[in-house]
Formats: structure tokens, C-alpha cells, sequence
């Protein structure tokens, strides 16, 4: 301890001659000087470890909200994924509905018209019946009469037309199952396979949808 004190002494005596002269008479002070120079050292040891804990933490904290990031995105990711499947269904369910709703409008009289089909029939029927060389002057009853109904059959056309119902008299074209119903196969000179030679029954398309198929007499090879 006294070779620490001179050596202290020597140092500060050509530069401060009274400190050096103070720690030759009380090397206690050299003592606390010394512990203070420790301390303070110890201080800044300390807040130097305490600054590095500082920077490790928000690096853990950092860390944690990179992962929670991830996850909240991930999340966001799925929620958006389910909502968009939902608008896509919601849209595809809107879309049905409205078919349906549109099909129920155009469909919506298909039996009323299958019922008006057989009374259509009955008055072509009826016009046929009538031979064409009784329908004179000197007749006027069969006449007005043979008038009235081909006026009706004329008019519930109309009505059928009006509404999206439409003949199939198909006389001379091809055979479509979709659109005949074939009560016969019968070999015809002059006629191609497969065409139709006879109309038993006239059909019907409600809307471009076959209400009642024609029934029909089809060629085939000899």
C-alpha cells in the first residue's frame, strides 16, 4: 500500500503538487479515491450490462410480434380465403334462384297448356271433318259454322304463339327423337331414310322446350 501511495505521489507532483502533498500526508484519501475509481467503474459495468439487456429484450419482443404478425396474417389470409367462398356460393345460389324464378315464369303454364292442347286438337279435328264441297252459299249454317271454327283455331294460335307455344308439323325433315315420337318405320319410294313421311299428331315446343312431341311416320330402307 505505501509503494502504491509513492508511486501515486510521484505522478501528481510535478502537476498538482497539493494533491500530492494530501495523499502523502493521508494515504487514507488515496484509498477512497481508489474505491471510487472502482465504483465508478463497477457503474459503468453496469450500465453497460443493463444497456445490453436492453438490446436483447426488444430483440425477444421483436421476435414475438414477428411471430404474432405471421400468425394475424395468416389468419387475415384464411378469413379473406372463407369470405371470398362465401360471396362465390352466395353469388352461384343467386344465380339459381334467378334461373328458377325465370323458368318458373316461362314453365309456369305448361300444364294449362297441355290442357289447352287437346281442345286446339279437337278443333282441327272439327275443320277437317267438314268436306270442303258442303261449305256453299246454299249452306249457310255449316257454312258460318265451318267459319267460326277455323276463326277460333286461328285465334287460339294466336294465343299459343303469344305465349311461347309453338307447332311441330314436321313433315319432310329429319327424324329427332328430342322433337318426334316415331309410331311407325315404313319403306317409301322417293323419300330418304330417316326423314318423316307422316304427321299422326301435331306437336308442340313451349319456349324451344318440347311441351308434346309429334307423333310421326319415319322412312326407312327398303
Amino acid at each position: 500500500m505505501a509503494a502504491v501511495a509513492q508511486c501515486v505521489r510521484a505522478a501528481l507532483r510535478p502537476r498538482y503538487p497539493l494533491l500530492s502533498f494530501a495523499l502523502r500526508t493521508s494515504p487514507r484519501l488515496l484509498c477512497v479515491a481508489t474505491q471510487q475509481k472502482n465504483t465508478g467503474q463497477n457503474l459503468e459495468e453496469d450500465q453497460s450490462q443493463s444497456q445490453n439487456e436492453q438490446k436483447v429484450e426488444p430483440s425477444s419482443a421483436e421476435k414475438i410480434l414477428t411471430e404474432e404478425k405471421v400468425k394475424l396474417e395468416e389468419q387475415l389470409k384464411e378469413v379473406t380465403d372463407k369470405y371470398k367462398r362465401a360471396l362465390a356460393d352466395a353469388e352461384n345460389v343467386r344465380q339459381r334462384s334467378q334461373k328458377l324464378v325465370e323458368e318458373a315464369k316461362l314453365y309456369g303454364i305448361q300444364s294449362f297448356c297441355k290442357d289447352l292442347l287437346e281442345v286446339a286438337d279437337i278443333l282441327e279435328k272439327a275443320t277437317e271433318s267438314v268436306p270442303k264441297e258442303e261449305i256453299k252459299d246454299e249452306n249457310p249454317h255449316l257454312k258460318s259454322l265451318y267459319e267460326g271454327l277455323v276463326m277460333t283455331e286461328v285465334q287460339i294460335q294466336k294465343v299459343f304463339k303469344k305465349h311461347g307455344l309453338l307447332r311441330l308439323n314436321p313433315v319432310g325433315a329429319k327424324f329427332d327423337p328430342y322433337e318426334h315420337e316415331a309410331l311407325f318405320h315404313a319403306p317409301m319410294e322417293g323419300k330418304e331414310p330417316g326423314t318423316i313421311a307422316l304427321v299422326s299428331k301435331i306437336g308442340y315446343k313451349l319456349h324451344g322446350r318440347t311441351l308434346r312431341p309429334a307423333l310421326v311416320g319415319v322412312v326407312k330402307d327398303a
